[in-house]
């Protein structure tokens, strides 16, 4: 008997979550052999974190106490299908200016999708306080949705940018056959829509940007996109505390 679409995508981020416990443990590995530089490089970040420096990782990035008082972030929305709350709002912006095959930054479009080197990005956008959604199907033209408990979740297309969504839930996919520095300015630059230090997609006005839990200083399209990034633009008031996925439930 043959599988149902819902089968496959539950499938899908069955492997998914797999691939990244296996991921995870060589990681614990590779920390345990490198445990030397860890202390190193603890020892140099506390010592920039204390002359007031940038971070060790070079980031132009200043503490949040920089913005002043920041409203509590909502309630975290629903779960969708990778498990990951969704926000309530409206989409910030539709895909339909999204590229449809062409290389984008250097960034092909590509009939599978690539593991070479895999991780996951969140985006969160607020717009004068109110969320707006991530929209899924960016970088995978012709995307093909399967039906879950949870929600739609883009399980095909014609291709696969290395970066992609699946959700609504503002995980970015970075799936590629390289290991390199990806931005965020590369994933807009696929979505078809505006980043800068005055705008966020059609969203016009002074951008502020949240890394990590600090304030990146710096242009938004500069922002990389590395694993369990957590990344927040924001634009008008009031200004909201940082959102943090705590789970990233195999991701």
């Amino acid at each position: 008997m043959s599988k149902s679409g819902r089968e496959r995508a539950q499938e899908r981020i069955a492997r998914m979550r797999a691939e990244e416990a296996r991921r995870r443990r060589r990681r614990l590995w590779l920390a345990a052999a490198g445990a030397v530089v860890v202390v190193i490089a603890a020892a140099v970040g506390i010592t920039l974190a204390l002359t007031g420096g940038s971070s060790g990782n070079g980031l132009p990035l200043a503490a949040l106490s920089t913005l002043g008082n920041l409203q509590p972030a909502p309630a975290a929305g629903p779960a969708g299908p990778e498990g990951i709350p969704i926000p309530a709002g409206a989409a910030l912006a539709g895909t339909s200016t999204a590229a449809t095959g062409q290389a984008v930054d250097g960034i092909s479009c590509q009939t599978a999708e690539q593991t070479v080197f895999h991780i996951h990005a969140h985006l969160t956008v607020f717009v004068n306080g109110s969320a707006r959604q991530i929209p899924a199907a960016i970088g995978i033209p012709g995307a093909q949705a399967t039906q879950t408990a949870q929600g739609p979740f883009i399980e095909s297309g014609t291709c696969f940018y290395w970066l992609h969504t699946h959700a609504p839930d503002g995980i970015i996919h970075i799936e590629s056959p390289v290991q390199r520095t990806y931005t965020l300015g590369n994933f807009f630059d696929e979505w078809g829509q505006t980043l800068s230090s005055d705008q966020v997609g059609p969203v016009k006005g002074h951008v502020v940007a949240i890394y990590n839990g600090q304030v990146y200083t710096g242009n938004p399209r500069d922002i990389p996109l590395t694993a369990h990034a957590q990344i927040q633009l924001q634009i008008g008031t009031p200004l909201v505390a940082p959102e943090q996925v705590t789970n990233w439930n195999g991701l």
